[in-house]
């Protein structure tokens, strides 16, 4: 259908929240969030009024003297969102949106605020600092890959690895889902991937309805869980020195897991829960796509493609982001120089011998289970970048 400037739209029901430099509009019906400026807000409050395009756009000329107005684009760029009802009261066809999944409305929203709230958001950011205090002043109890390896057998290790890293995975997301539930929002949990790593995820989408003071705390949430088991092991460890075992073993297992992910958070160029804190913070919501550009332009066998072009007023935290980016990749780089490929040497070393062995023998089923347990893995890995890709198909 054609936009004229006699045209009178109708929208949707929309919801408009102030951010930090512009606007979010939610879509009531679908729950998309739209991040707009203060002439499309304008421009949104007129056209409800009933009035046609060109009176609107001659409103706004009034009102945005110093702005160049084009309300036929506009409006057709909310065409294109599906944001306009009716045009000159013609209804306008929709596509069939998939019914929402809310889930996790059974945990009360009380449960969620007993632990999210002001005074324990302080005690989280208290036994962080404290869990770094512990591993300065006790340097034994800093993570070493060899405290992967607790029992003698390989597949037994991984196994235990793969509960402990579930359960922590778990009590992570439990964190962002009470945080959520802490106001009162539905979420619910998917599979995804960061690089090569298979991860659980909690679906944080309707975190743009929290106020942008509060917003971040729903990111840091999983965090926040992270550092509470992290003091709770490092500082079991310090209490009770006389510990060995498997007792021992298992907490140091569970202190390795925890730094890893904590590392890993810091990586934000995997869009980790530290990037959408950054973003928060910073208010530009275009961080990974700009940097992107801004890294291309310093790589001199890298095409640039046509791109959104970077505000004035976000160059510097593009600039920022970037310099954060690359401290991301050497982290990176160097958990797996000082750990990952380290473990896989001395695991791969300690059970191939075992296919050697009867086939009847403990070694060779543990060489066997190892192998069967790397390519599993990898399958569940394959399984979430297949889903990623058809998802953008």
């Amino acid at each position: 259908m054609n936009l004229l400037y006699s045209s009178i739209l109708s929208l949707v029901e929309l919801e408009i929240r102030i951010d930090k430099k512009n606007y979010i509009v939610e879509d009531i019906h679908t729950g998309e969030f739209y991040e707009m400026s203060k002439v499309c807000i304008e421009a949104i409050k007129i056209i409800n009024c009933g009035i046609p395009l060109g009176d609107v756009e001659a409103k706004l000329n009034e009102l945005f003297p110093e702005e160049e107005i084009d309300l036929i684009d506009f409006a057709s760029q909310l065409l294109e969102l599906e944001l306009i009802k009716e045009i000159n009261e013609i209804a306008i066809p929709k596509k069939e949106i998939e019914k929402r999944n809310d889930g996790f409305l059974w945990i009360p929203t009380t449960i969620g605020k007993f632990f999210f709230n002001k005074n324990t958001n302080a005690i989280f950011i208290i036994f962080f600092i404290l869990s770094i205090l512990l591993l300065i002043t006790h340097p034994h109890l800093f993570p070493h890959y060899k405290d992967f390896f607790v029992f003698r057998f390989m597949a037994l290790n991984i196994l235990v690895w793969l509960l402990i890293g579930f359960v922590l995975i778990l009590l992570h997301e439990l964190g962002h889902i009470l945080a959520m539930r802490s106001y009162a929002l539905p979420t619910k949990l998917g599979l995804g991937h960061r690089l090569v790593l298979l991860v659980i995820e909690t679906d944080m989408s309707l975190a743009w309805r929290v106020p942008l003071r509060d917003r971040s705390v729903l990111y840091l949430a999983g965090l926040y869980f992270d550092t509470m088991v992290l003091f709770a092991s490092l500082g079991v460890q310090v209490i009770f020195p006389s510990l060995e075992g498997i007792t021992l073993g298992l907490l140091k297992m569970v202190v390795f897991n925890i730094f890893i992910r904590i590392v890993y958070q810091c990586c934000i160029y995997m869009k980790t829960d530290l990037y959408f804190v950054f973003e928060n913070m910073t208010g530009c919501y275009n961080l990974m796509e700009n940097a992107w550009q801004l890294i291309k332009k310093w790589l001199p066998f890298q095409k640039i493609a046509e791109s959104e072009p970077i505000y004035e007023g976000e160059k510097k935290i593009v600039v920022l982001y970037s310099l954060v980016f690359a401290i991301g990749v050497i982290l990176t780089i160097l958990l797996y120089v000082f750990y990952y490929l380290p473990q896989l040497l001395y695991a791969v070393k300690s059970t191939l011998p075992g296919f050697r062995e009867p086939v009847t023998s403990l070694y060779f089923l543990d060489a066997f289970l190892f192998a069967l347990q790397i390519l599993i893995s990898f399958g569940l890995l394959f399984y979430s970048w297949s889903k990623k890709f058809r998802a953008r198909a």
